[in-house]
């Protein structure tokens, strides 16, 4: 991990910068007991001033913050005390509990610096009473908030085995979890408190992203379906920009109730000509960046154990049948190969506004290696284009040609779609790999966010078919475990505002193609044509998933119900004799459900339809795969009575294991709730998302044996920091090669936003350096 202090040396001279000194110099018991010490010495200060409303909210504030710093500390010296037991290993000290308790000092730091301010300035006429009394309340309500999660962790610790990040009972009441925890209040992270947290050189970039956010949200309400809004219009809607309470209300309202359409046309924002134009400009400039369509024809491709043999690359075909795949090329120079005939044919016009370099007389001669870049976007969301300023600085400093792949996306394309698309690009770049400037003696496989988990699996599919692996992967802050499963690292995203944990549930059961009831409210109702949309979106998704029932029965086993085996006729294709093998193997050890042999992961052809299970067989199968009787695990326990609670007998009454708020937390502490109400939010909880072609995290040990070496890059304050930390960690199990590098202070989606500060240059370098530590031949062994 990078050193904290290296993190927070920019921006000297700042509150933020400050406040994190003080973070790093004083040790968590030093910090609490100054901080009650000025608290008290605030208070009596503020007391003394007579009856006054202003006076007595500020006693109140600072009596507040003696109480909470108080109750927070015991809690947070007791996760620091197991913390080690989570980490990869004794070099790479990461994990939710750490990330936690790190978030905890860094709002009782600047509620310190607060103190401080106020305790020096108290008696100046230039004091502004008001706009301290505000900030002093906002980091209030957060540090309130931290202490509730701290607890939640605490609960996590009491079910979990050392080692384990992700909750590991029963999955009724990890959803019953997730319900209760998304009640909590989370409009102070988004107004005054926004990315505390993070270095501050990102807290102005997300004060604009936030100010963008809302404006966006009122313009999308106004125009229906968002259409006619101007990159000019989304941040200068004044009274978000001068009232941050206002804005965290209003971003509390978005986050937790605009649906995954909303998120995809805002994400996409940064696809507008305008501003990727001048993202462009910020970027290195390269010879080459052409957008091709590959066809949808089958190819061969040889057999890795036996190159006289081949296997055949069928065209993506699930859900919406054949169809050809996006990918942009990018090379800094002009490469053999890259202004063929037989490429240029293949070239997608972009508009009239796309360019396309006329070719210089010499080429460079091609290079040895390709990398194979899959982009983030929550699998809803954004292009290749949206990534293109980072691919360029790619392409320059690695000085190999990369090959982005613009997949479909959810919810009109779901899960197995993007996948198909995926490997189908991977194989064909893999073939023709001539055409794209390289002679593809190494290969790498790079994505970041989702793009990282279809890293992962293309790879995993590919030793399937027994087609060639990448050479590596590097995979930033990658999500591996799209279950909804409670880890100590996913309570961050009560305060982050890039990945709340409801945004999150919307992409990844768009993803699923999970269906979702119309729980329409008044902010919905207001939305006029937005509910008729995704009304239509949910109707479109049932017909597909229906359509697709004989591929997801084929898909899982149901629990308790194994299936009976099928013969597989001779006439099957090689592809599904592989795909049966690769999965036809012991259970994994993680006591998930066992899997089906998957066959395909493509759906079946029209002609073949007759043998599409009955509705009614398709609804009784998901209801036992429904949520179980709650076991005696309880999340809610407090901290002295974990141990007698784990021995309590198994006839606890259903009462005694309730997931109410007052089972939760120490008596007399309330956190805040949401003033939303009750709010619909999918947890995600579909069979599928249990695959190991959707969850690798999941997968049995002898399909992460035919992974390539794995360099993860992952953040500290990244709700899916746990994601690769266990990802590192089934990988090292089982022998894999494998690397966990952490970078501290930066939020999800850092390699977007390379170009903003020093440290997210840092970040992305070191996502540079793994990738060069793949496309790096191995060095010949010594005679």
């Amino acid at each position: 991990m990078h050193k904290p202090t290296e993190s927070w040396s920019t921006g000297s001279g700042t509150e933020e910068t400050q406040a994190s000194r003080l973070m790093h110099t004083m040790d968590l018991r030093t910090m609490t007991q100054t901080l009650v010490t000025l608290a008290e010495d605030n208070m009596a200060f503020f007391s003394s001033q007579g009856p006054g409303e202003t006076a007595r909210r500020l006693t109140s504030v600072f009596a507040g913050v003696r109480e909470q710093a108080l109750g927070l500390e015991p809690a947070l010296v007791r996760l620091l005390g197991v913390a080690h037991l989570f980490d990869l290993d004794p070099e790479t000290p990461a994990n939710g509990y750490r990330s936690l308790v790190h978030t905890a000092r860094c709002c009782l730091a600047h509620l310190l610096h607060k103190s401080r301010y106020v305790a020096s300035n108290r008696h100046s006429i230039f004091f502004r009473t008001s706009h301290n009394l505000a900030e002093l309340e906002a980091y209030l309500v957060a540090l309130t908030q931290l202490r509730a999660l701290t607890y939640y962790a605490q609960h996590l610790l009491a079910t979990n085995r050392p080692g384990g990040l992700f909750f590991e009972g029963d999955e009724g009441l990890t959803a019953e979890f997730l319900r209760e925890y998304v009640t909590l209040h989370k409009g102070c992270f988004y107004g005054r408190c926004l990315g505390f947290q993070f270095t501050p050189a990102i807290r102005p970039f997300l004060q604009t992203i936030s100010i963008g956010l809302v404006s966006f949200g009122e313009h999308y309400k106004r125009n229906e379906t968002g259409l006619g809004v101007t990159a000019s219009s989304l941040f200068t809607s004044g009274r978000f920009a001068i009232d941050p309470e206002l804005r965290g209300a209003e971003f509390e309202r978005i986050i937790q109730n605009l649906d995954v359409h909303f998120w995809k046309a805002f994400w996409n924002i940064t696809e507008i000509e305008v501003l990727s134009s001048l993202a462009n400009m910020a970027s290195a400039t390269v010879r080459v960046s052409r957008l091709l369509s590959l066809p949808p024809e089958a190819f061969e491709m040889p057999l890795t154990s036996d190159p006289k043999l081949t296997v055949t690359i069928s065209p993506p075909l699930a859900h919406t049948g054949p169809g050809p795949v996006l990918v942009r090329l990018i090379s800094y120079e002009l490469r053999e190969g890259q202004d063929s005939e037989e490429l240029s044919s293949l070239v997608k016009s972009e508009g009239p506004w796309s360019l396309e370099l006329r070719p210089r007389p010499q080429q460079a001669p091609r290079s040895q290696s390709l990398v194979v870049h899959i982009h983030g976007g929550g699998f809803v969301a954004q292009t290749s284009k949206s990534h293109e300023p980072y691919l360029k600085t790619w392409a320059q400093e690695l000085g190999v040609p990369i090959i982005s792949i613009d997949y479909s996306l959810a919810p009109e394309a779901p899960f197995p779609r993007a996948l198909e698309e995926c490997f189908f690009a991977y194989c064909w770049a893999i073939k023709h790999c001539a055409l794209l400037g390289s002679t593809g003696e190494r290969i790498c496989l790079a994505g970041d966010s989702a793009g990282g988990n279809l890293c992962f699996t293309v790879s995993l599919r590919a030793a399937a078919y027994g087609v060639r692996v990448p050479d590596g992967i590097m995979a930033a802050y990658p999500a591996t475990m799209l279950q909804s499963a409670a880890s100590p690292s996913r309570l961050l995203s009560l305060m982050d505002p890039l990945l709340p944990l409801s945004v999150l549930s919307k992409c990844v059961s768009a993803y699923a193609g999970a269906e979702t009831e119309d729980h329409s409210n008044s902010d919905q109702k207001a939305l006029g044509m937005m509910g008729l949309v995704r009304r239509d979106t949910s109707l479109l998704l049932r017909d597909l998933r229906l359509g697709a029932s004989s591929w997801l029965n084929s898909f899982l086993e149901l629990r308790g119900h194994k299936s009976q085996k099928t013969q597989v006729p001779v006439a099957e294709t090689m592809r599904r004799s592989v795909s049966d093998a690769a999965l036809a193997q012991p259970e994994s050890p993680l006591g998930t459900d066992s899997l089906k042999a998957l066959t395909d992961l493509s759906l079946k052809s029209s002609s073949e339809s007759s043998d599409t299970p009955k509705m009614s067989e398709m609804s009784q199968s998901l209801e036992t795969l429904g949520p179980s009787t709650p076991s005696d695990v309880n999340f809610f326990l407090r901290s002295e009575d974990a141990q007698e609670e784990a021995g309590a007998k198994e006839g606890a009454s259903t009462k005694d294991r309730g997931l109410g708020s007052r089972a939760t937390f120490p008596e007399g502490f309330h956190p805040r709730r949401s003033s939303q109400g009750v709010i619909h939010m999918p947890l995600y909880s579909v069979p599928i998302v249990k695959n190991p072609f959707m969850s690798p995290l999941l997968a049995p040990d002898h399909m992460l044996k035919t992974l390539p070496p794995v360099h993860i890059v992952a953040c500290a304050l990244d709700p899916m920091l746990d994601d690769s930390v266990m990802f590192a960690r089934r990988l090292r199990e089982v022998g894999q090669p494998v690397t966990l590098h952490v970078v501290e202070d930066l939020p999800h989606g850092f390699l977007s936003l390379a170009s903003l500060c020093r440290e997210t240059q840092q970040a992305a370098q070191l996502c540079v350096e793994r990738i060069r530590l793949i496309l790096t031949p191995p060095a010949a062994p010594q005679p």
